[in-house]
Protein backbone atom coordinates (compact mmCIF):
# COMPACT_ATOMS: atom_id res chain seq x y z
CA UNK A 1 0.00 0.00 0.00
CA UNK A 2 1.34 3.41 -0.95
CA UNK A 3 0.84 6.64 0.95
CA UNK A 4 1.69 10.26 0.31
CA UNK A 5 1.59 13.55 2.18
CA UNK A 6 0.32 16.56 0.23
CA UNK A 7 -0.56 20.21 0.79
CA UNK A 8 -3.13 22.61 -0.62
CA UNK A 9 -4.94 25.86 0.04
CA UNK A 10 -7.77 23.73 1.49
CA UNK A 11 -8.07 20.17 2.75
CA UNK A 12 -9.93 19.16 -0.39
CA UNK A 13 -7.26 20.67 -2.61
CA UNK A 14 -4.58 18.83 -0.65
CA UNK A 15 -6.49 15.55 -1.11
CA UNK A 16 -6.85 16.14 -4.85
CA UNK A 17 -3.13 16.89 -5.14
CA UNK A 18 -2.34 13.59 -3.37
CA UNK A 19 -4.76 11.62 -5.56
CA UNK A 20 -3.14 13.09 -8.68
CA UNK A 21 0.33 12.09 -7.50
CA UNK A 22 -0.82 8.56 -6.63
CA UNK A 23 -2.83 8.21 -9.82
CA UNK A 24 -5.88 6.91 -8.02
CA UNK A 25 -9.41 7.91 -6.98
CA UNK A 26 -11.06 9.03 -3.75
CA UNK A 27 -12.89 5.77 -3.03
CA UNK A 28 -9.65 3.80 -3.13
CA UNK A 29 -7.92 5.70 -0.33
CA UNK A 30 -8.14 6.63 3.33
CA UNK A 31 -7.44 10.25 4.30
CA UNK A 32 -5.77 11.50 7.46
CA UNK A 33 -5.94 15.27 8.00
CA UNK A 34 -2.63 16.41 9.49
CA UNK A 35 -3.37 20.14 9.40
CA UNK A 36 -6.64 21.77 8.34
CA UNK A 37 -4.73 24.92 7.41
CA UNK A 38 -5.52 28.56 8.13
CA UNK A 39 -6.57 31.39 5.84
CA UNK A 40 -5.14 34.25 7.89
CA UNK A 41 -5.94 37.91 7.33
CA UNK A 42 -4.83 39.39 4.00
CA UNK A 43 -2.55 36.41 3.68
CA UNK A 44 -0.81 37.09 6.96
CA UNK A 45 -0.62 34.09 9.26
CA UNK A 46 -2.03 31.76 6.61
CA UNK A 47 -1.07 28.09 6.66
CA UNK A 48 -1.49 25.42 3.99
CA UNK A 49 -3.66 22.41 4.71
CA UNK A 50 -1.79 19.09 4.91
CA UNK A 51 -3.16 15.56 4.52
CA UNK A 52 -1.84 12.04 4.42
CA UNK A 53 -3.53 9.87 1.81
CA UNK A 54 -3.17 6.08 2.10
CA UNK A 55 -4.19 3.58 -0.56
CA UNK A 56 -6.65 0.98 0.71
CA UNK A 57 -5.59 -2.65 0.60
CA UNK A 58 -7.17 -4.15 -2.53
CA UNK A 59 -7.24 -7.89 -1.88
CA UNK A 60 -8.10 -8.92 -5.43
CA UNK A 61 -5.48 -6.77 -7.13
CA UNK A 62 -2.87 -7.92 -4.62
CA UNK A 63 -3.70 -11.59 -5.23
CA UNK A 64 -3.68 -11.26 -9.02
CA UNK A 65 -0.39 -9.37 -9.05
CA UNK A 66 1.21 -11.99 -6.82
CA UNK A 67 0.15 -14.82 -9.16
CA UNK A 68 1.47 -12.92 -12.18
CA UNK A 69 4.78 -12.18 -10.45
CA UNK A 70 5.29 -15.83 -9.48
CA UNK A 71 4.42 -17.01 -13.00
CA UNK A 72 6.87 -14.57 -14.56
CA UNK A 73 9.68 -15.59 -12.22
CA UNK A 74 9.03 -19.26 -13.05
CA UNK A 75 9.18 -18.58 -16.79
CA UNK A 76 5.49 -18.88 -17.61
CA UNK A 77 3.63 -16.34 -19.77
CA UNK A 78 0.11 -16.04 -18.40
CA UNK A 79 -3.09 -14.05 -18.46
CA UNK A 80 -5.44 -13.94 -15.50
CA UNK A 81 -9.23 -13.72 -15.22
CA UNK A 82 -10.92 -13.09 -11.90
CA UNK A 83 -14.47 -13.73 -10.70
CA UNK A 84 -15.79 -12.88 -7.26
CA UNK A 85 -18.90 -14.09 -5.47
CA UNK A 86 -19.21 -12.96 -1.87
CA UNK A 87 -16.14 -14.21 -0.02
CA UNK A 88 -15.22 -16.59 -2.83
CA UNK A 89 -12.58 -15.39 -5.30
CA UNK A 90 -11.64 -17.49 -8.33
CA UNK A 91 -8.41 -16.73 -10.19
CA UNK A 92 -8.25 -18.47 -13.57
CA UNK A 93 -4.79 -18.65 -15.15
CA UNK A 94 -4.15 -19.41 -18.82
CA UNK A 95 -1.07 -19.16 -21.04
CA UNK A 96 2.13 -21.04 -21.85
CA UNK A 97 4.32 -23.37 -19.76
CA UNK A 98 1.49 -23.86 -17.28
CA UNK A 99 2.91 -27.18 -16.12
CA UNK A 100 5.58 -25.23 -14.25
CA UNK A 101 2.89 -23.70 -12.08
CA UNK A 102 1.02 -26.96 -11.48
CA UNK A 103 3.84 -29.27 -10.40
CA UNK A 104 3.61 -32.94 -9.44
CA UNK A 105 0.07 -33.83 -8.34
CA UNK A 106 -0.71 -30.10 -8.25
CA UNK A 107 1.67 -29.48 -5.34
CA UNK A 108 3.10 -26.27 -6.82
CA UNK A 109 -0.38 -24.99 -7.64
CA UNK A 110 -1.66 -25.76 -4.15
CA UNK A 111 1.33 -23.96 -2.61
CA UNK A 112 0.71 -20.99 -4.92
CA UNK A 113 -2.94 -20.90 -3.92
CA UNK A 114 -2.10 -21.14 -0.20
CA UNK A 115 0.39 -18.27 -0.39
CA UNK A 116 -1.91 -16.17 -2.60
CA UNK A 117 -4.68 -16.47 -0.03
CA UNK A 118 -2.33 -15.50 2.80
CA UNK A 119 -1.16 -12.42 0.92
CA UNK A 120 -4.67 -11.41 -0.15
CA UNK A 121 -5.90 -11.55 3.45
CA UNK A 122 -2.93 -9.78 4.99
CA UNK A 123 -3.71 -6.54 6.86
CA UNK A 124 -7.49 -6.87 6.46
CA UNK A 125 -10.44 -8.23 8.41
CA UNK A 126 -12.43 -8.94 5.23
CA UNK A 127 -11.45 -12.59 4.65
CA UNK A 128 -11.52 -13.90 1.08
CA UNK A 129 -11.35 -17.57 0.13
CA UNK A 130 -9.07 -17.62 -2.91
CA UNK A 131 -9.03 -20.49 -5.40
CA UNK A 132 -6.37 -20.50 -8.13
CA UNK A 133 -7.02 -22.66 -11.20
CA UNK A 134 -4.53 -23.20 -14.01
CA UNK A 135 -6.03 -24.29 -17.31
CA UNK A 136 -8.57 -27.01 -16.56
CA UNK A 137 -6.47 -28.61 -13.81
CA UNK A 138 -9.04 -28.21 -11.03
CA UNK A 139 -11.73 -29.90 -13.12
CA UNK A 140 -9.43 -32.81 -13.95
CA UNK A 141 -8.32 -32.96 -10.31
CA UNK A 142 -11.95 -33.27 -9.17
CA UNK A 143 -12.32 -36.32 -11.41
CA UNK A 144 -9.14 -37.79 -9.95
CA UNK A 145 -10.30 -37.13 -6.39
CA UNK A 146 -13.62 -38.83 -7.09
CA UNK A 147 -11.87 -41.95 -8.36
CA UNK A 148 -9.39 -41.86 -5.47
CA UNK A 149 -12.12 -41.52 -2.86
CA UNK A 150 -14.07 -44.48 -4.18
CA UNK A 151 -10.95 -46.62 -4.59
CA UNK A 152 -9.74 -45.93 -1.04
CA UNK A 153 -13.22 -46.55 0.37
CA UNK A 154 -13.27 -49.97 -1.28
CA UNK A 155 -9.78 -50.66 0.06
CA UNK A 156 -10.62 -49.82 3.67
CA UNK A 157 -13.82 -51.91 3.51
CA UNK A 158 -11.98 -54.86 2.00
CA UNK A 159 -8.99 -54.78 4.37
CA UNK A 160 -10.92 -53.48 7.41
CA UNK A 161 -7.99 -51.13 7.97
CA UNK A 162 -7.77 -47.35 8.28
CA UNK A 163 -6.47 -45.50 5.21
CA UNK A 164 -4.56 -42.20 5.37
CA UNK A 165 -4.57 -40.02 2.26
CA UNK A 166 -1.84 -37.57 1.26
CA UNK A 167 -2.06 -33.99 2.60
CA UNK A 168 -4.50 -31.83 0.64
CA UNK A 169 -5.81 -28.27 0.75
CA UNK A 170 -9.13 -27.81 2.53
CA UNK A 171 -11.26 -27.52 -0.62
CA UNK A 172 -9.96 -30.86 -1.92
CA UNK A 173 -10.62 -32.52 1.44
CA UNK A 174 -14.17 -31.15 1.35
CA UNK A 175 -14.65 -32.80 -2.05
CA UNK A 176 -13.62 -36.21 -0.72
CA UNK A 177 -15.64 -35.81 2.48
CA UNK A 178 -18.70 -34.95 0.38
CA UNK A 179 -18.22 -37.92 -1.94
CA UNK A 180 -17.74 -40.45 0.86
CA UNK A 181 -20.53 -39.03 3.00
CA UNK A 182 -22.83 -40.96 0.66
CA UNK A 183 -20.95 -44.21 1.24
CA UNK A 184 -22.44 -45.74 4.42
CA UNK A 185 -19.68 -48.34 4.61
CA UNK A 186 -17.06 -45.80 5.69
CA UNK A 187 -16.57 -42.63 7.69
CA UNK A 188 -14.00 -39.87 7.27
CA UNK A 189 -12.32 -37.13 9.23
CA UNK A 190 -9.28 -34.87 8.86
CA UNK A 191 -6.11 -34.84 10.96
CA UNK A 192 -2.95 -32.74 11.12
CA UNK A 193 -2.26 -29.05 10.73
CA UNK A 194 -2.44 -26.91 7.61
CA UNK A 195 -0.96 -27.11 5.08
CA UNK A 196 -0.26 -30.79 5.90
CA UNK A 197 -3.78 -31.74 6.98
CA UNK A 198 -4.98 -35.06 5.53
CA UNK A 199 -8.05 -37.29 5.40
CA UNK A 200 -8.49 -40.52 7.33
CA UNK A 201 -10.91 -43.11 5.97
CA UNK A 202 -12.04 -45.99 8.16
CA UNK A 203 -14.64 -48.72 7.89
CA UNK A 204 -17.84 -48.36 9.84
CA UNK A 205 -18.00 -50.93 12.63
CA UNK A 206 -20.52 -53.65 12.19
Amino acid sequence: MRDITAQGQTVEEAIQNALKDLGTTREKVDVEIIDAGKKGIFGIGSRLAMVKVIEKHNQIETAVQYVKDVATKMGAEVSVDVSEKGKEVSIQVSGNNLGLLIGKHGQTLNALQYLTQLIANKDTTQFKNVVVNIGDYRERRDETLTLLAKKMADKTVKTRRVVHLEPMPSFERKTIHAILSEDKRVETHSEGREPYRYIVIKPVKG
